[in-house]
Order: C-alpha cells, then structure tokens, then sequence
C-alpha cells in the first residue's frame, strides 16, 4: 500500500524531491544545484538537459535515503519556477536554446515596442500582467526573432513551447514516445498568453505576439491525473498535481480563504492573496493570476507582488562581493553591528518588480560612509528583503480593501531570525513560520494526494498547519517611519538608471 506522497521542486537555483507523509512532514529529500547561465548583462539562462538530468537524480535519491520504492509512493506533484520560457525539438526532445530565466531582461526592446503600440497595462484586464521583461509571452517571440528555424518549427507543430513544468512532465511521461505536453492553469496564468475568464489560451494574444498555437501545451487542472511516470525509480507512479512555486506555496500554507496571505523569501520574494473565485484587477501595481483549480471546480484567483531579488542578493554578495564563503554566515554578520550603519541596498539587478514595474531601474548601494563595514552591508541587504515585502503589502492592502493582520512565511530565507524579526518590525504585524517550512513542495504535495484520494478534502490540508515560531513587532514608530523614509528616497535613486 502507497505511504506516501512525493513532490518535484524545481527551483530557480536547484532542484529537489521531496517525500511527505500524511501529516505533511517531511519524510526523506535530496537536492542538486544547476548552473546559473550568464551570457550578457541581464541575460538570465538555465539548461534545460541539466534540469532534467538534476531532476531524476534527485528523485532517485530521495527515495533511497528512506528506502523506498514507486509502490510506496502515491502519486507525484511538480512545482516549478515560472515564467521560465523553453523551446524543445518534438521529434529530438532536445532544447532548441537554452531556457530563458525569469529575471531576464533581453527583451527590454520588445518591452517598448508593445508599450508604444499600446501601452504598458494594453493586456492587463485579459490577463492581469503588465507588459513587461518577467512573463513568458516576449521571451518567446524573442526565441522566435533570433534563433533560427524556431519559428518555422513551431509552426509546424515541430517545436513544443513549455515552462519547465512542461519539459520535466512531458519527459517524465514518455518524451518523444508519447511524453503529455501540458501545463497547468497557474504556469499558463503567467505566460500572458491566456486568458484569465477562460483558462485557455487567447486567440487576440498569441495573434499580438505573434505565437503559433500548435507549440503550445494543453492547460489542465493543478489537482488531477495527468499521466504516469515511465523511467525508474518511480515508473508508473501518477503525475497528478502541478502548480507554479508561488501557487504551490499559498497552497501549502492552506491559504484557501479569500484574504488569506503568505510569503516566500526565495531567489525572489512573492507576497500572494487568496481573492477566492473574483477576479480583481489591481491599480496599485499587483498582479492577477490564477491561485488553482481543483479538478472541474472553478478557479481560485490571487493578487500577486512580485519581487525579483531578495535571496539572490545574499548570494551575489557571497559570490561577487565575497563577503563570506556560506549563506548561512549572513546572520551572525549581521548581527554584529546593531543596525545597517545608514546603508540601504536596492537590489534591481533586472529592473524593479511590483509594486512599481520599472525595467530601467538598476541596483544601488546608498548611504556609504567611511563608517560602513561588510557587516553594514550584510544587514542592508536582509533589511531590503523586509523593505521590497512591505512596498507589495502596502499596495494589497490599497488594491483588496483588507489588512494583513498575520504575514504567513515560508522559503529559504525564514530562517534567518534577524530577518523575520525586522520584517515584523517594519511592517508592525506578527509574522509567523509554520512548522513544515518545506510548503512550496508540499503544496504540490497536496495538489496530487488530493487528486487521488490521499487526502480527502482541504480540510484535511488545514489540519496540518501549525505555527513553528512567531515574531511581534518591536520597533518604534518613529523609527519605523525613519527607516521606511530613506529606504523610498533610495529607491527613487534607482529609477530610470538605464536610458
């Protein structure tokens, strides 16, 4: 009898399975870490075989730290970074380039072309995007303008367009013989190619960005059966769950009611609302996007923040910068000094995401004084995570109507305690780490176990939540308004850096 329940995480920067049990803790997982693929400035890459290769090995390994089998596992869910565009050879199963990251800004010039033509929100009621370098719809088209005979194939039905819960399911299931090309409402939600009333794909938006529609994946459900798996260790095991990593992770926190947040602190951080089954359109520079869909029953929507650089800050300090050899070593520098010495660090590395969507925008460093030590540095760039979740919360609370009155977390960063404490801080509201941090894979998790019975209903979901730790604000007033003073004038300093 199955036990268990596995999930696929694939990552911006690594890939992991993870096994859950009933409870939804965590059972065995194995991780690998993929290249980070830099071409040009702002040329963001992944490879896609890599990806791949990365993906097998860790669900093998998983399975074997615990010692088991397919016939202990339920079913499979993936969740996936998004956005991240991939074009592969039907016939081969090879990339025919490699995979466009999100953060990648090539496409700025075909940002500008289509805000000319009609300005920047022209999409927005059809699918709750601005146009900009993030979603999948230009990266595309740029495949198409500049690698030769990609367009000529896609047209034909001879090139498969997919983000990487595409590429992984398709491969997973068969590839070439017989693999399921599909993707899920949540990953199609943001490649501004579908449309949000009918969770299908437009016809008026792949005729504006000029997409064929014979490249493209089938949309299913986040919670149904969509094939089995065809490769060992986990052969004839069901597929059945797929959501993007910001949905897996609302989903894995049960954030099932309609003003219900969380927050990941990842490579990006990205602040979602459940809305239930309305749509709101933001005019406070949030996204629509799809929060799921269960099997036949209607869509969830969700406002969405979305922050390009918080994580990926701490790494490129340690990188680039050198600061310290292990993520880990940020804390303790930080801690060492008792506040950011008057620096403040805007991490736009590819232009500022919500709430302000400004391409040109380029990182600073402010503030810098004779004074300032690695350890200033240090705690500016965690204070930078808190500042960017706070912007985003400042403009859902304006676009729903309701206050956050608990921010729920989950991601990497949360344990780092000096930065749970000071987003508390500066956003004078308790914040609260539940006990299984792992919810991006255990919302996918979830999405299967429910498509198969595992789970009966998401009240069996919610019963699995508890809080770990929580932290309350603790700063005054006046130093909250201090601090959140300079942090907007240098946010000002970033805008419009590039012409």
């Amino acid at each position: 009898m199955s036990r268990y329940v596995g999930a696929v995480d694939q990552g911006t920067t690594s890939s992991r399975f993870i096994v859950f049990d009933r409870r939804g803790s965590t059972v065995s997982v194995a991780q690998k870490e993929h290249d980070q693929i830099y071409p040009k400035p702002g040329w963001v890459e992944h490879d896609p075989l890599q990806i791949l290769s990365n993906t097998k090995e860790v669900m093998g390994a998983a399975l074997a730290r615990a010692n088991l089998s397919a016939r202990d596992i339920v079913a499979v869910g993936i969740t996936n970074q998004r956005e991240t565009t991939l074009l592969w050879d039907r016939t081969t199963g090879k990339p025919i380039c490699n995979a466009l990251v999100w953060m990648d800004t090539r496409t700025n010039d075909l940002v500008q072309r289509y805000v000319r033509d009609g300005g920047q929100n022209r999409f927005r009621v059809t699918t709750g995007l601005p146009i900009t370098t993030y979603f999948s719809s230009l990266k595309l088209l740029w495949i198409f303008e500049n690698v030769p005979g990609a367009r000529e194939k896609a047209e034909a039905g001879d090139a498969m367009f997919g983000t990487v819960d595409s590429w992984l399911i398709w491969n997973l299931t068969g590839g070439t013989n017989g693999g399921c090309h599909v993707t899920d409402v949540t990953n199609a939600s943001r490649t501004q190619l579908m449309n949000l009333a009918t969770c299908d794909w437009d016809d008026a938006l792949l005729s504006a960005f000029k997409i064929p529609r014979a490249c493209l994946p089938q949309i299913v459900p986040s919670s149904a059966v969509h094939g089995e798996i065809r490769i060992s260790p986990l052969n004839g095991t069901k597929i059945a769950g797929i959501l993007g990593d910001q949905q897996a992770a609302l989903f894995g926190q049960t954030c099932f009611a309609p003003g219900e947040a969380k927050n990941t602190y990842g490579t990006g951080s990205f602040l979602l609302m459940n809305t239930g089954t309305t749509r709101v359109q933001s005019k406070a520079g949030l996204l629509t996007t799809v929060a799921y869909k269960l099997g036949d029953d209607v869509p969830h929507y969700a406002l969405e923040g979305s922050i390009a650089i918080t994580g990926a800050l701490v790494q490129w300090l340690r990188d680039n910068l050198k600061l310290f050899d292990d993520v880990a070593q940020i804390e303790p520098l930080a801690r060492s000094v008792d506040d950011n010495g008057g620096v403040y660090i805007v991490p736009a590395f590819s232009g500022l995401y919500a709430p302000y969507w400004k391409g040109s925008a380029r990182g600073i460093i402010a503030g810098l004084t004779r004074f300032v030590t690695r350890a200033h540095l240090a705690r500016a760039s965690l204070e930078s995570a808190a500042y960017q979740v706070r912007d985003v919360v400042e403009a859902m609370e304006e676009d729903s109507g309701i206050n956050v009155s608990t921010l729920k977390t989950d991601g990497g960063m949360v344990g780092n305690e000096l930065l749970m404490q000071f987003q508390a801080d500066i956003l004078n509201v308790p914040v609260a780490r539940p006990k299984v941090t792992e919810t991006t894979a255990l919302g996918a998790a979830y999405a299967a176990g429910l498509a198969v019975g595992y789970w009966k209903n998401i009240e069996d979901l919610k019963a699995n939540w508890d809080i770990g730790k929580s932290w309350e604000p603790a700063m005054s007033e006046e130093t909250r308004a201090r601090y959140c003073a300079f942090w907007k004038k240098a946010v000002a300093r970033s805008l419009d850096w590039v012409d």
